[in-house]
């Protein structure tokens, strides 16, 4: 019992981290008056991965399923991902999605890859678990 729910508050934790990060820079990813009118603003991509990740910590924290889990997981590890992509690779703009490409690294960066990676590996393991330690638990207590 111990185990899920470190996993669920570790899910939940490094995905709250990374919907605070995301909501608070937002507005800083409005689009310029330059910007194409055919692409999706910035500051909506920020505040979707923001409650993308905030109801996926609420499913695994109130409800931890191996399909919240997966949810959980789709969207800390594809933030991360985006992270270190966006970091390295300079695309431009990809169909809808804005040039997103940012070379630095600063502490809300690494606050919300950090949440993000935390998260997505305890949602993998919640995801291969959860329902052994279900089978477990009931297993355990039919022999008593």
């Amino acid at each position: 019992m111990g185990m899920g729910i470190l996993l669920r508050v570790l899910v939940a934790a490094g995905l709250a981290a990374d919907a605070v990060v995301h909501w608070r820079f937002a507005p800083d990813m409005a689009p310029g008056p330059n910007t194409p009118s055919d692409v999706i603003p910035g500051d909506d991509l920020f505040r979707g991965q923001a409650i993308a990740a905030a109801v996926a910590a609420l499913l695994v924290l109130f409800w931890a399923r191996r399909w919240t889990y997966a949810i959980a997981f789709v969207v800390a590890a594809s933030a991360a991902g985006a992270v270190l992509l966006y970091y390295f690779v300079d695309f431009g703009q990809l169909g809808p999605i804005p040039r997103m490409y940012d070379p630095q690294w600063y502490a809300d960066k690494t606050i919300s890859f950090a949440g993000e990676a935390v998260a997505a590996l305890a949602a993998l393991i919640g995801f291969f678990t959860v329902g052994r330690r279900e089978k477990a638990e009931s297993y355990s207590s039919a022999v008593r």
